[in-house]
């Protein structure tokens, strides 16, 4: 049985391998010129205004945390879809059971207004 994970161990070797030399090679080989210009902080082609410790406002991270919980309890539909013939009626019941409560949350966000962008 160890004897079937022998490749899988050779190909993780051989990537974390690969992965130092190619890093190695950048640093050894690759130009350094350094300047102010080069140095200072860049932020999507524009000047930073504002110090960087300022206060972000957080309505972006949550629709972010929600899309991301929802798209993937949405996920477990297909395989529930594809062994639904299996399941039965307990199957269907118990999906729709998720459905629900999956439904029931995201009601609950958009009342709440998190969905909401200004």
């Amino acid at each position: 049985m160890p004897g079937d994970f022998l490749p899988i161990a050779v190909l993780i070797v051989l990537a974390t391998l690969i992965a130092f030399v190619v890093v190695i090679l950048g640093h050894l080989f690759g130009p350094r010129r350094p300047s102010a210009r080069k140095g200072a902080p860049y932020e999507s082609g524009m000047r930073p205004y504002g110090p960087g410790q300022r206060r972000i406002p957080i309505h972006f991270y949550l629709i972010a945390v929600l899309f991301i919980l929802f798209d993937i309890e949405i996920v477990f539909l297909l395989p529930w879809a594809v062994i639904l013939r299996k399941l039965g009626v307990f199957g269907l019941i118990e999906m729709a059971v998720f459905i629900v409560i999956l439904l029931i949350g995201f009601i609950y966000a958009w009342k709440k207004g998190a969905l909401e962008w200004e």
